[in-house]
């Protein structure tokens, strides 16, 4: 295929050179890398409250998803001096060691820069850093839901009405997102007073419980030989030194599957009846229906 020539543009006041416009990303769906930049500069909006002050680690894949890919955590060589960047431990927020410069996305801008380097996936811990560039402590809670096959969404949607009761108990409101791979994350707003490891092992908690209540359907172990037929509840995502797929974000599969925020009614009726993964026009025309469905959600704003 003969590559389209760069186009430079402006945007927030930025000057960008966006490349290959027409190169096929998703060849399943034939979905090109102009129709990403496209989608990620029309959700936007209601992504970027979401990772502002988050360091942010990119998976590229820089010749579509049918080829290889490459997970990317430093600011790549070249990148504009307008980046905002956060310097960390590489074992994580608190630690020692060598020590990663990460890059921030806070503008579209900056969201168009890393599209354009076909950075399809987005992860973010769930702690955020202050202007001073240190970390602070998590202000968001993640359970990351993962089916063992022959158990899919629809015992996901299960469990997560489960996780909902559980954090309720506790004073937290729950906002679930289909992963756009096989499971659903469930998401709660804290007040920032818990370090990384006691919010996982808060979270870690609430797994065993459920296990204990629930323990033809729910696992808090990672042994791999236990999750068969079963849901993992992966408390581990709050340790310091993990991430997360971003809401909104696109994910690297064979269509442009999104980790799209899901209202509680398609929960409950996943429960019942199961429940898909959304693709990008699915999350894009949702977008310009109901706007943020994860911040209304969470019940706080993602930054504060």
């Amino acid at each position: 295929m003969v590559e389209s020539p760069d186009v430079h543009v402006e945007v927030d006041g930025r000057s960008l050179k966006i490349s290959n416009l027409a190169k096929v990303m998703y060849p399943s769906t034939g979905t090109t890398k102009g129709e990403v930049l496209n989608y990620y500069a029309r959700v936007a909006p209601v992504m970027l409250p979401h990772l502002v002050d988050r360091a942010v680690t990119r998976i590229r894949w820089p010749h579509g998803t049918a080829d290889m890919q490459f997970f990317e955590k430093n600011l790549p060589s070249g990148a504009p001096s307008w980046l905002r960047t956060v310097t960390v431990p590489s074992t994580g927020s608190r630690g020692g060691g060598d020590r990663i410069v990460f890059p921030v996305i806070e503008g579209l801008a900056d969201l168009t820069y890393f599209a354009n380097l076909a950075s399809l996936e987005l992860h973010v811990h769930q702690w955020t850093v202050g202007r001073n560039g240190r970390p602070k402590n998590p202000n968001r809670m993640v359970i990351d839901l993962d089916p063992g096959a022959p158990a899919g969404l629809r015992e996901c949607c299960q469990v997560a009405l489960l996780v909902r009761d559980r954090l309720a108990d506790r004073g937290f409101s729950a906002a679930p997102v289909t992963s756009g791979s096989k499971g659903l994350h469930m998401y709660a707003a804290l007040p920032g007073r818990l370090n990384a490891d006691e919010v996982r092992d808060r979270a870690q908690k609430i797994a065993q419980e459920l296990t204990r209540a629930h323990s033809d359907l729910v696992l808090w172990k990672m042994t791999k030989s236990l999750r068969p037929g079963k849901v993992f509840l992966d408390w581990s995502q709050n340790t310091g030194a993990k991430t997360t797929i971003s809401p909104y974000s696109l994910r690297g599969r064979d269509r442009p599957y999104v980790a799209a925020p899901r209202t509680w009614e398609e929960i409950e009726e996943g429960a019942e009846d199961g429940l898909g993964q959304l693709q990008l026009d699915e999350v894009l025309a949702r977008v310009g229906t109901h706007g943020d469905i994860f911040g209304s959600l969470l019940g706080a704003t993602s930054t504060g």
